[in-house]
């Protein structure tokens, strides 16, 4: 059984919601043209946009084994993102609305 572990992504301070929307459909445009087998590994994004403080988030269910490949991409991209723990794993059938839904592949 496939294993995902959660990944935070933040945006910067005070962005409103189109903005880091945008953010993040370049991010993920681009990781789907670039690392199209660690895109695969992204199997489901949360449904609404959370907070922390005035910063936006958004959280996605990402395979254990395109995790490091995914954060090093954030890292290049200078998106902020919290720390993934990798003890803390979901099935894919724990990933089901309201709350999350599967990306196409």
């Amino acid at each position: 059984m496939d294993e995902y572990a959660i990944l935070t992504v933040y945006g910067r301070p005070r962005e409103g919601e189109l903005e880091f929307k945008s953010l993040l459909a370049h991010f993920w445009t681009h990781i789907l043209r670039t690392r199209p087998a660690d895109y695969a590994g992204v199997y489901a994004e949360a449904t609404r946009y959370g907070r922390d403080g005035d910063t936006l988030t958004r959280q996605y269910l990402v395979a254990l084994g395109s995790v490091e490949a995914i954060l090093d991409e954030l890292d290049d991209a200078a998106i902020g993102y919290g720390p993934v723990d990798k003890d803390d794993l979901y099935s894919k059938y724990e990933a089901t609305s309201p709350d999350w839904f599967q990306l196409d592949h």
